[in-house]
């Protein structure tokens, strides 16, 4: 299918052209460009008319040449500067049409006669070039926005964008849930009446405990803000975390009853077998001649299961009770020096740092060193040889290290998961206490293999 041609098309009609601003006396002195070009045409060939013209005339011809000649060469002078002026314009004409079409968004008209063989082929080839790139832009930011507009669509977040004024100016499929109203009614509210006014005052992320038409629960919400057209606008996000909140609940009540489960069982289990067998015991006639050691033996068995039963319940109220620390100035140095002293079964080297003050709970942290340092010493000693070392250093953050030389850690998948452990006398709440103490002030605790060699590293993270 051919271009559509602008060239030499005079059934197209040319949008309203934008002119510059001039002064009153500006418009009256300037000629048109058209104008301009058709008398330099004529000026440039008026000399030689001139000169024609007195050569005919003081001529000895007849006056019926004389007229003839005249009119003709007056013709042609007059008509080849038309066509000159028409030669000037014509093109101007089509790249002011062009132009005028890009500006109404119309990438679809393109310049006939494009080529490289002249100059003004070049600028049409330019000019078309120019509309093609507009088109693809055009199309991307259509096939963009027509994204973006599905994505709000079916996102389960509410989105909120409002003006200067506080006013609404767009609102997605959730908001208009979340508020039980149509976007046709909401759109140009204001953020008070729709009851967003607290939520605009939020820097950054909170989570809030609100109440909307469509729904109530914990929300988090997000507020930001953008430019459109130089003015500044904000955005608004509000997602409903009871959902989530609540599934999260629900795993965590299946974990705990899984592990409830699991240790009540390992010491029920056993206590009814016993208690079943000294029933058995006692209904027998004659009872054997050792009875009493037997039921001695089961009811030591029994008081051992529920001193072990009593000992895990009352290890899991202890990590379930963990209090919130209490901050307060503490010198880096003196606590890892006081708590390397406790340890006396191994000297444990300590590498000195910079000297660091933070705010924590004194209490908290040297009970997750003195577990963490405790743990390295039982590796070591296992090991039969090595040391342990302990160093801290300043980086983006406070890094605590605890090295030691032991076998190294056998798997890292189920070192922080409740009640698991491979010592024999462990409870499996150490390393669990001790990182929900880490994170309590905002840091972090891992444990990895040294990467050479034997040994592990243990790596406390706290804010500065």
């Amino acid at each position: 299918m051919p271009e559509p041609s602008l060239q030499n098309s005079p059934s197209f009609i040319r949008p309203p052209q934008r002119q510059l601003a001039r002064t009153p006396r500006q418009r009256k002195r300037r000629l048109p460009h058209d104008l301009r070009v058709f008398f330099l045409a004529l000026l440039a060939g008026f000399p030689a008319i001139t000169v024609s013209m007195v050569l005919l005339w003081f001529s000895d011809r007849s006056p019926k040449v004389q007229w003839t000649l005249t009119l003709l060469v007056i013709g042609v002078w007059l008509g080849v500067a038309a066509a000159l002026r028409e030669r000037v314009v014509r093109p101007l004409q089509t790249v002011s049409n062009l132009l005028a079409a890009l500006h109404e968004e119309d990438f679809s008209v393109r310049a006939r006669g494009a080529g490289l063989d002249d100059a003004l082929g070049e600028l049409f080839i330019e000019v078309n070039s120019l509309s093609e790139t507009l088109r693809e832009q055009k199309l991307g930011a259509i096939e963009a926005t027509a994204l973006l507009r599905a994505v709000m669509s079916e996102i389960d977040v509410a989105v909120f964008t409002f003006d200067g004024a506080h006013k609404l100016r767009l609102v997605n499929r959730a908001g208009e849930k979340l508020l039980a109203m149509p976007a046709e009614r909401l759109m140009g509210q204001n953020a008070e009446r729709l009851g967003l006014s607290d939520s605009l005052n939020i820097v950054g992320f909170q989570t809030k405990q609100l109440s909307f038409p469509g729904g109530t629960g914990k929300f988090g919400v997000r507020h930001g803000s953008f430019r459109q057209g130089g003015v500044v606008h904000d955005l608004l996000v509000i997602s409903d975390l009871s959902q989530a909140l609540r599934e999260e609940e629900r795993q965590a009540w299946q974990r705990i009853v899984r592990v409830l489960g699991h240790e009540l069982n390992n010491s029920l289990t056993p206590i009814k077998s016993i208690a079943g067998s000294l029933a058995l015991l006692f209904s027998r006639k004659p009872r054997p001649e050792d009875w009493e050691s037997d039921v001695q033996r089961g009811l030591d068995v029994i008081a051992s299961r529920a001193e072990s039963l009593n000992r895990f319940m009352t290890a899991y109220a202890k990590l379930a009770k963990l209090p919130q620390p209490t901050m307060r100035a503490v010198e880096v140095s003196a606590l890892l020096r006081r708590v390397v002293e406790l340890e006396q079964r191994l000297p444990i080297a300590l590498t000195p740092g910079p000297e660091l003050t933070i705010r924590a709970d004194v209490d908290q942290l040297e009970q997750l060193l003195i577990n963490i340092i405790r743990n390295a010493v039982d590796a070591v000693l296992e090991h039969d040889g090595g040391e342990v070392k302990v160093g801290w250093s300043r980086k983006a953050q406070l890094e605590i290290t605890i090295e030691d030389d032991g076998p190294g850690l056998s798997g890292t998948t189920n070192l922080f998961v409740p009640f698991f452990t491979t010592k024999p006398t462990g409870s499996g709440i150490g390393l669990v206490l001790s990182r929900n103490i880490a994170e309590a002030h905002g840091g972090s605790l891992t444990l990895e293999n040294k990467p050479s060699g034997h040994g592990c590293i243990a790596r406390l993270r706290l804010p500065l």
